[in-house]
């Protein structure tokens, strides 16, 4: 069953990590599951993830690395405490009715220091656990924020699309670099909705409910902005994004290089609307 929605999953994980996705299907249980891994790196020297049938009802998934990973390990080592502090929110955004275990670790304050580093998690009680819903139910509730949290770990960056001169930015190449990356980064917006959801913090607009499928155009905004820090500070995505229409966020970014505060823009707003 797993084995048919290989192009599903695939198109699921590389818009949730903004990384390339290998798979391939292994048939070595007595029920075929799905080996993951990120395009650039094979199977022996990198992170896998083993998306397997779990129960008559259930999935689970599996996170480890390849016997030849001791340079991908020696990368994540180095990773910023930034970097870090996103990829345990990820893992930490996962819905606590699914069982997490990373091979003894707390999952709040887990870290990957060897090749021996196991991370699973099973989800039970599907109502139809081979239907493409719950396959991407999966995905974007497990895998996704699996494998993004070993891309932010790892390094990875998103590529850029053309910059829109249209979109007011700060100034200074470096810090308008800095910001237009991370709002890019699919793996800030996913951990700022899995959050606060996809409604926006200013006119309450939730873009999904409005325009379905076509909706998915809600936006991440800083709300502290780089070009005001006077140092460079840990990034907590809990509390340093919420998400924003793309009118909103629009507006906030009229007034340059500070941006509107969000209560300045709700209060600009009631008054238009008074």
């Amino acid at each position: 069953m797993i084995a048919g929605k290989k192009d599903l999953i695939l198109r699921e994980l590389e818009e949730g990590t903004g990384a390339a996705i290998a798979a391939a299907v292994d048939k070595s249980g007595r029920r075929s599951g799905l080996r993951i891994w990120f395009g650039d790196l094979d199977q022996k020297h990198g992170p896998v993830a083993e998306l397997k049938p779990y129960g008559l009802k259930g999935h689970s998934v599996s996170l480890s690395f390849g016997s030849f990973s001791g340079e991908v390990i020696g990368q994540i080592r180095k990773a910023s405490l930034e970097d870090v502090q996103l990829a345990r929110a990820l893992i930490a955004s996962i819905r606590p009715d699914i069982a997490v275990d990373i091979s003894g670790q707390d999952v709040s304050d887990w870290t990957v220091t060897s090749g021996s580093f196991r991370m699973t998690a099973r989800v039970r009680d599907q109502d139809h656990p081979h239907e493409d819903a719950a396959i991407i139910a999966i995905c974007r509730d497990v895998i996704v924020p699996m494998m993004a949290a070993m891309a932010e770990l790892i390094g990875y960056d998103v590529i850029e699309e053309e910059v829109d001169d249209e979109v007011p930015a700060f100034e200074g190449a470096i810090l308008q670099s800095v910001v237009q990356r991370r709002e890019r980064n699919p793996r800030n917006r996913l951990l700022c909705i899995r959050i606060h959801g996809e409604r926006c913090v200013v006119c309450g607009l939730e873009p999904r409910r409005v325009y379905g499928e076509a909706g998915a155009i809600i936006e991440v905004h800083h709300l502290e902005p780089v070009a005001s820090l006077v140092e460079p500070r840990p990034y907590d995505p809990r509390i340093d994004l919420v998400p924003l229409c793309p009118t909103c966020h629009r507006a906030l970014h009229t007034r340059r290089p500070i941006p509107l505060s969000i209560e300045e823009l709700k209060t600009l707003r009631n008054g238009c609307n008074e």
